[in-house]
């Protein structure tokens, strides 16, 4: 299974939450931010229905496949930067 992990950082004069890089809005506190990433964390485990995707890739190809709505990552929001990181 696939594992998304949101870390709470400092960011731009504030706080925010951080995935592979990018991060989210910048929030006022420490307590918004870890409030916002939890709130995402738990959206990106919400299943759907049952569907079919298609999708074209760079060659131009068109692919079809089916998603069973289930298949969502295991998301965790860790607290704080490198090194003094603590499982929020």
């Amino acid at each position: 299974m696939t594992k998304v992990v949101y870390q709470v950082v400092r960011h731009d004069g504030g706080w925010a939450y951080r995935l592979d890089g990018a991060y989210s809005e910048t929030f006022p506190t420490h307590e918004d931010a870890l409030t916002a990433a939890r709130i995402v964390a738990a959206e990106q485990q919400v299943g759907g229905e049952p569907e079919e995707i298609s999708w074209q890739d760079a060659k131009g190809v068109w692919h079809t496949e089916y998603s069973d709505g289930g298949d969502r990552p295991e998301a965790e929001v860790v607290d704080g930067e490198e090194g003094e990181a603590r499982r929020a």
